[in-house]
């Protein structure tokens, strides 16, 4: 009796609030609310009777208190939003956010990297894969050829990576490959060909010449770019391009594709929410992010510390503005930490975000040489290619998998090699062999 009588004082109140919304609000930008509560009865019930919502999804697994809630057009979600929160049990409601991973500044690029056009075969921990993957600018600026032949650490535990899925028959990572989950589509696996629409060869004859950026990429066959921008595909890769990143620096690390990103860049902090706590309940040890929000979100800052709470090393890209800006998850310190990009020369990318906010340390981020679909590889520009290289490295750290603690790795990651402070770029440049401890042994 209490439920039905509040739902129809919040049935009267209500009533005033869309009527006027209905005639005059614009298109809203978003189409969902995320509601945090202790009993989502009310809420359903609440939905129904009104007809302008329901509940859709659950976003944290086990937990059951964080769920999706979808609002038809044209009304405004906001007004749902400050309506729900007076439902009994209730903690929290926001706005759905949505966000592009081509939607930051570009920058010029640099030359395409001699290394992307040495294909010659080679072992890498058992998989064959390009000569130049192996033995290029990047592995050696943040000394990882020389950290993993001193440790032998190679990787031994989960890094979830949430983007636009990945190729999974790429040779040079299918064996390092977990099944992962789509939350684009609300499945098992995160097989970035299927936005390909059939088109899932091993070759792009119909692909056209383009030139690489920091999004997308890059080089199909070595020589011409498999989407390009205004195609719909112009993010189709990324995934794939940073999961190949975290393969070349943890070869026996399990990678768990999260895929929340469309072909286009396009995802949904509900998706991205889901995939942070998906990660944590299927045991990660490490999430990397490579993507941020220009607004911030308590929910997304409650994921992050129920990851860090669990163990999980939560490692971020501190975005593509050339700005000292605020982005997020980068700028959750406490929880995340936040990778700037590099040169060869040490210096800071120009499109490299940069200040104490967001940046914990930085790591190249210019022509990384990495894997591409179609059994191809890419050269990459932006601070989405960095943080793979920190969230490697985390999962490298000895004290992994047995509970490392996010201070823990931050103070580990803090060995790093010293740039000049007006940089802006935290405690400097990554060097996996310091970061490791090695570099205090022999320097």
């Amino acid at each position: 009796m209490k439920t039905k009588r509040f739902l129809t004082s919040i049935l009267i109140a209500s009533a005033a609030l869309l009527a006027p919304m209905r005639a005059t609000a614009a298109t809203p930008t978003a189409t969902g609310v995320i509601v945090r509560t202790v009993n989502i009865t009310p809420v359903k019930l609440l939905c129904a009777d009104l007809k302008l919502c329901v509940v859709t999804q659950v976003l944290d697994g086990a937990e059951n208190q964080l769920f999706l809630v979808q609002v038809p057009l044209p009304i405004n979600p906001t007004i749902v939003v400050d309506i729900l929160r007076v439902v009994p049990g209730v903690i929290d409601v926001e706005v759905d956010q949505t966000l592009n991973l081509l939607a930051t500044g570009r920058s010029t690029n640099g030359a395409i990297p001699l290394a992307l056009f040495k294909y010659q075969p080679t072992n890498y921990y058992g998989a064959q894969v390009s000569e130049g993957y192996v033995n290029q600018q990047a592995s050696t600026l943040i000394q990882l050829p020389a950290a993993q032949k001193m440790s032998g650490r190679l990787g031994s535990g989960i890094i979830a990576d949430i983007d636009t899925g990945v190729d999974p028959t790429h040779p040079a990572l299918k064996a390092a490959l977990l099944p992962g989950y789509d939350f684009t589509r609300k499945q098992l696996g995160g097989n970035e060909l299927l936005d390909l629409n059939g088109k899932t060869g091993n070759s792009c004859a119909e692909c056209q010449p383009a030139s690489v950026n920091q999004y997308t990429a890059a080089m199909v066959d070595h020589y011409t770019a498999a989407m390009v921008d205004g195609s719909g595909y112009s993010a189709f890769g990324h995934g794939t391009e940073v999961a190949g990143v975290l393969h070349l620096v943890a070869p026996d690390a399990k990678l768990m594709p999260l895929k929340a990103f469309g072909p286009d860049g396009s995802g949904s902090l509900s998706n991205v929410l889901a995939a942070i706590y998906y990660g944590v309940n299927n045991k990660a040890n490490v999430i990397n992010m490579s993507f941020d929000f220009t607004s911030p979100s308590a929910e997304l800052k409650t994921a992050l510390s129920y990851a860090v709470s669990h163990n999980v090393i939560c490692v971020a890209s501190a975005g593509n503005n050339g700005a000292d800006e605020l982005v997020y998850p980068a700028a959750y310190q406490q929880y995340v930490i936040g990778v700037g990009s590099t040169s060869d020369n040490n210096t800071r990318s120009t499109f490299s975000n940069y200040g104490d906010s967001v940046v914990w340390l930085a790591a190249p981020g210019e022509a990384v040489v990495t894997t591409y679909p179609f059994d191809s590889y890419a050269a990459v520009w932006g601070t989405s290619f960095s943080s793979p290289l920190v969230a490697g490295t985390a999962d490298l750290l000895p004290m992994l998998p047995v509970g490392t603690h996010q201070s823990q790795a931050q103070t580990a990651l803090k060995r790093t090699t010293a740039l000049p402070s007006q940089l802006q770029l935290g405690y400097g440049e990554l060097n996996v062999e310091k970061a490791l401890g090695l570099g205090l042994l022999v320097k």
